[in-house]
């Protein structure tokens, strides 16, 4: 949403305004308080949610094709839970495998395996290449940038729109230069703007011409299942756009239960074109001798089927969706009109996007800090922690308990305004 500073407020704009803003950020900083906004987990209600889980398999031990889970194999994961999710990560069950907890870490074998081994279609490895460079949409998930850093990969920033990122930008990229091997996504309530990428981007990704035969799309879907409204956001289909293009190798599709079951404890899965998943398996079988099947089958027993992971979701919606109602209707209260912010009104996922004028977004966050509430780091949301406006501030409300939440985000609005006031009157 966009807000602008009326009339009457700019008339009293900015000495009367900011006397007062810094009284309230005063008595804010009085208050010893203790509040953490910095990442989007769980909170323990949600988790309570799932239990269950920890009393099972019970004395069962067979998944359904009569595999003892308690022994070594099964590289590919019980078929059971993969026909569970096949749908919810729009992958066919054959070409989905379900492995350890975490989709992060399936994520960093990917780029590891690339570097080190040959992806099909790859010349060569990427580690014997002079460059290699991914594309970053922004504001964008910071643990994908973490990777790049991690590895020496160079990331080139890409303009995030409400349909996905610049295709215009992203085309001309990946057409002009064969260092560029891939580009993050998260196509669904995207981290952390809330984005849902639109049929007409996910066509373009799909299709388009790349210099780099071995181009990889690391569709990251984390919250395909995590809605906040009535109506939840369609997605168009990856896998299947790349195949009728011709590019069925493009596509690495990525997921997990980390926040739908246990975070700590889930399952992740990866899907892809039958020479990627044979590809994996074939690098994975050198690392480990199977997954975790005990917990692939208690997800199983739990879970049910995909009717099953919806009916749980509903119940998680019941907990999430007034948070994010609080933080909207806090924010509009306290900051609409003002022309100091603007923020996002996400239909799913676990963040909300709150941009400051430019310049402001690391004092807001050393505001708020001494005052006692912490926020993810200003810059997070960008390639090196660099936000070159200064400009974006995430929001994560899953964890607080709701009356916490909106004592946390009543004290953002007052470092908001004394920052964003501060900024103008020195204008």
């Amino acid at each position: 949403m966009t807000t602008e500073l009326s009339p009457d407020t700019q008339a009293q704009a900015p000495a009367g305004l900011l006397e007062r803003a810094r009284k309230d950020y005063d008595e804010l900083a009085g208050r010893g308080l203790s509040l953490d906004l910095t990442r989007g987990k769980p909170a323990p209600e949600q988790l309570d949610l799932s239990e269950e889980l920890l009393s099972l398999p019970g004395g069962r031990f067979t998944a359904a094709d009569g595999t003892d889970v308690r022994n070594y194999g099964g590289l590919q994961g019980l078929p059971e839970l993969r026909e569970i999710f096949a749908g919810v990560l729009q992958v066919p069950a054959a070409q989905l495998l379900a492995l350890g907890n975490s989709s992060l870490e399936l994520m960093h074998d990917c780029l590891v395996h690339a570097l080190l081994g040959r992806l099909p279609g790859a010349e060569s490895r990427w580690v014997d290449q002079e460059r290699i460079a991914f594309l970053c949409p922004v504001p964008g998930y910071d643990r994908h940038f973490g990777l790049c850093e991690r590895f020496g990969i160079d990331m080139i920033p890409v303009p995030m729109t409400d349909q996905g990122p610049d295709m215009d930008a992203v085309e001309r990229l990946v057409a002009g230069n064969p260092a560029v091997k891939g580009i993050w996504c998260v196509p669904k309530y995207s981290n952390p703007d809330g984005v849902v990428y639109g049929d007409e981007t996910v066509a373009r990704l799909a299709a388009m011409p790349t210099a780099a035969p071995d181009f990889r799309i690391f569709w990251d879907n984390a919250y395909a299942a995590h809605h906040l409204t009535d109506e939840p956001a369609e997605l168009a289909d990856l896998l299947a756009a790349c195949a009728e293009a011709g590019n069925e190798d493009r596509a690495f599709v990525f997921g997990s239960t980390s926040k739908i079951t246990a975070a700590g404890a889930g399952v992740a899965f990866f899907g892809s074109s039958p020479a990627n998943v044979k590809w994996l398996l074939a690098a994975n079988q050198k690392r480990s001798i199977g997954p975790d099947k005990i917990n692939q089958l208690r997800h199983v027993m739990f879970l049910k089927d995909a009717e099953g992971v919806r009916a749980h979701m509903e119940r998680q919606r019941a907990l999430l969706q007034p948070k994010f109602e609080a933080v909207a209707r806090i924010l509009d209260a306290e900051l609409g009109g003002t022309g100091l912010a603007t923020w996002t009104a996400p239909r799913g996922g676990y963040f909300v996007t709150l941009q400051v004028p430019d310049g402001c977004a690391k004092e807001v966050v050393r505001r708020a800090a001494d005052a006692g509430i912490v926020l993810t780091p200003a810059g997070a949301t960008h390639p090196y922690g660099d936000d070159p406006r200064d400009a974006v501030i995430r929001i994560a409300p899953s964890y607080p308990g709701l009356a916490e939440l909106e004592e946390a985000i009543k004290g953002l609005t007052t470092c908001v305004r004394l920052v964003g006031l501060e900024r103008r009157a020195a204008s």
